[in-house]
């Protein structure tokens, strides 16, 4: 069976070949014919030419005697046309003719008409001055007369030889023609056989592909069970290694939490017990406990740094400066065995971060530096400009290119092998000796940069030292630095002025232990279980200088509760607290605009710096405070555009309600009252035009900013959008940013397309 195969195989090669010869010769002949057709076209165009360049010329002569005989001026319209043509006639003969005695005859033939053209254009002018014997005379002269004969017997004979050429060219067309046919059957004969040997090869190979095809679904079967082996394995081992990653977190947290709850735990008994007996050893426990307690606030931040989840303020910063500035700092810190050296690059930008995280990050990498060096060694801190590409970009994970302020901290210590490096930044991950380190150090700045909006990256070489780069958002800002805050001591502030403060917090024993702290610093404490309470307290108590409250409550969020504050007492100042960031006061990891907050726990002294600086410093509402929260309503039938758009205005801060049709859009704007109506135009049941009508006549939308959605434009849209009512029409898919400029109501010109 193969070498049947192979020899009708070999004979379908054999006849492609010559179906493919065919075929060349049927296109090469078809290129012939066309270009003989060609030619054969452009010789009867000359004829043509010729043939009007003769008309003209005779009708300019009877335009000529009908002037001589008549002075109507009328009848040089012909002489006319026919001055203004016969060149432009000859130019085209000229070009199609080839150079020599051809386009010389046509030459001696274009000063013959030229001649004839002049003896007219002489007569007119003589009959148009009234010298019509004069005119008579050069018509009775002959010498027009013997040029347009002259002219006729020339053309004569240029439209007798195209004939000939014509008639030639004619008998090629007709042989390429039988060529083409004859090839044409040819390459039909051979597709025929070619098709039969086709057939016949398929059926004998037809079981051999029915076997063939049964054994492949046998083997994929096999795969297939094969495959979902390993992906179960492979799903046993992601979440093997998911649940061995949860279990050194929890393991880690349980083991620090574990010895600092013990820490506390034995300092207070210990501390009850010698309460009565030894109150110099008391305190001591007491330090004790409360040391315990901040190593595990301390820990419990360093986690929502890791996580990214820490509330961040960032500003304008000079990385020169900052680094010169924690330069003593530093020396001090890591020791004379250390040398420090700071290398800064000239023309820096600036960095756009939370200075208070910089200075920890950076002295963090110090520390571990230093520990890196047990015998002494060089730290160089540089900075630089640098802009990641979209190479490098395409390489990392959600690392937009761009430009960057690099801070690079180098030592030149034990350095790390490629498995530690690949590990560095995991949590509770150490190379360092039992009770030398928590492990979340270096966590700790990756979540920091990295909530930040920039990179890190690790270079090591063991036993060569180790660069941690840190790539910092640029500031593209004005460039004003904040002053750096003064970091000498200072005594814990009190009141002096009998401020009183209320206290809004849910959890008892933190409420109660809060109004106990802040009348110890000497200020009058009313405190509130919930915002009702709170809300309640204001109303009946107008010397209330500060609203001190939690963010995260049962009944509503303290950002709730602020805004309601504000409409009450609009100088009212406001300091939040929370053991956790949610996006109340906290979008992308950042604060908001003028939010102060102060995060749990804290101590008495932090806790009473941060109450004096709210309550001396200028009363800063948030932008969207000052505007409230603009609501906006999204109607549009088609579901996932619908909450998309939803979501996207929610987080940006705005109050959102969305409907499917405009029925129901006029039932939510009645008890909803959007301050922005976003209508799709194509709705279900009562349109876009239609809903946009409705919502004018509603006593509480009839000053509301109406805005037309649709994925069509154009002045007809434009114009029907003004005559429903709308104020703008947007074209989808909709600019979220120039959608939240119309809703925080920098509103273009009405009627006006986007």
């Amino acid at each position: 069976m193969r070498t049947r195969f192979i020899d009708t195989s070999s004979f379908l090669y054999a006849g492609f070949a010559i179906l493919a010869a065919s075929l060349f010769a049927a296109f090469a002949f078809v290129g012939k014919q066309a270009t003989d057709y060609r030619d054969v076209g452009q010789l009867i165009g000359e004829k043509q030419i010729q043939h009007s360049i003769l008309d003209r010329l005779q009708e300019a002569e009877s335009a000529q005697r009908g002037y001589l005989l008549t002075n109507d001026a009328a009848y040089l319209a012909p002489l006319d046309a026919a001055t203004a043509h016969i060149a432009g006639d000859f130019d085209v003969l000229t070009r199609g003719s080839e150079p020599g005695e051809e386009r010389d005859a046509l030459e001696a033939l274009r000063g013959l008409a030229n001649e004839k053209l002049a003896e007219m254009r002489k007569t007119v002018e003589l009959q148009a001055s009234g010298r019509h014997e004069e005119a008579l005379a050069v018509v009775r002269a002959g010498s027009g007369r013997a040029s347009m004969e002259r002219l006729r017997v020339g053309l004569d004979a240029k439209s007798a030889r195209q004939q000939q050429m014509i008639d030639t060219q004619s008998r090629i067309v007709e042989r390429s023609g039988s060529l083409l046919r004859a090839g044409a059957a040819i390459a039909i004969s051979v597709t025929i056989l070619i098709g039969a040997a086709t057939i016949g090869l398929l059926r004998n190979r037809l079981n051999e592909i029915a076997s063939a095809q049964a054994e492949l679904r046998d083997v994929n079967v096999a795969l297939s069970a094969e495959a979902a082996q390993r992906e179960q394995l492979a799903e046993q081992l992601r979440q093997s290694q998911k649940m061995e990653a949860i279990g050194q977190l929890t393991g880690g947290l349980a083991h620090d939490f574990n010895n600092m709850l013990a820490v506390v735990i034995g300092s207070v008994n210990l501390a009850k017990r010698r309460l009565s007996t030894d109150p110099t050893e008391t305190l001591r426990y007491l330090d004790g406990a409360l040391e315990g307690a901040e190593h595990a606030a301390t820990l419990t931040h360093r986690l929502l740094a890791f996580s990214r989840r820490q509330p961040l303020a960032p500003e304008p910063i000079d990385p020169n400066k900052m680094v010169s500035t924690m330069a003593e700092m530093l020396r001090r810190t890591l020791g004379e065995d250390v040398c420090l050296e700071a290398v800064f690059a000239g023309g820096l930008w600036r960095a756009f971060a939370d200075p208070s995280q910089l200075e920890t990050t950076i002295l963090n990498l110090a520390l571990n530096a230093r520990d890196a060096m047990p015998q002494g060694g060089k730290l160089t801190i540089e900075t630089s400009n640098a802009y990641l590409d979209e190479n490098y970009s395409a390489r990392e994970l959600d690392i937009p290119p761009g430009q960057y302020v690099l801070i690079a901290v180098t030592d030149t210590g034990t350095g790390m092998n490629r498995d530690t490096v690949a590990r560095a930044f995991d949590p509770f991950f150490t190379t360092k000796p039992a009770g030398r380190g928590t492990g979340l150090g270096l966590s700790q700045v990756y979540g920091f940069v990295r909530q930040s909006g920039g990179h890190v990256r690790i270079y090591s070489e063991q036993g060569l030292g180790t660069t941690i780069k840190l790539y910092l958002p640029r500031h593209h800002g004005p460039a004003t630095v904040a002053p750096a805050a003064a970091t000498h001591a200072r005594s814990t502030p009190r009141s002096e002025k009998s401020e009183t403060i209320l206290i809004v917090e849910d959890d008892v024993r933190v409420r109660d232990l809060t109004a106990d702290t802040l009348a110890e610093l000497g200020y009058n404490v009313l405190a509130a279980e919930s915002a009702a309470a709170a809300l309640r307290q204001l109303e009946v108590c107008p010397n209330i200088s500060l609203l001190f409250t939690d963010v995260v409550m049962p009944d509503t969020n303290g950002r709730k509760l602020a805004e309601e504050a504000w409409k009450r007492r609009p100088d009212l100042k406001i300091l939040f607290t929370t053991g956790y960031t949610p996006n109340a006061v906290v979008h992308n990891g950042v604060l908001d605009p003028g939010v102060e907050l102060i995060v749990k726990p804290y101590s008495i002294d932090r806790l009473a710096r941060k109450v004096r600086d709210v309550l001396d410093g200028a009363r800063a509402v948030p932008s969207e405070t000052k505007t409230m929260r603009r609501k906006v309503l999204i109607v549009d039938d088609d579901a996932a555009v619908c909450e998309a758009m939803a979501e996207l205005l929610r987080l940006e801060n705005y109050e959102v309600c969305v409907a499917s049709d405009g029925l129901r859009a006029l039932e939510a704007a009645q008890t909803f009252k959007p301050d922005v109506a976003l209508l799709d135009l194509g709705l279900p049941g009562i349109n876009g035009y239609e809903t946009a009508r409705r919502l004018r006549q509603l006593p509480e939308t009839r000053d509301l900013l109406l805005l037309a959605a649709t994925g069509a434009g154009g002045d007809e849209v434009r114009r029907l959008c003004e005559a429903a009512g709308f104020d703008l029409h947007l074209v989808k898919p909709i600019d979220l940013d120039a959608l939240k400029a119309l809703i925080d109501g920098q509103r273009p010109h009405p009627t006006r397309s986007a």
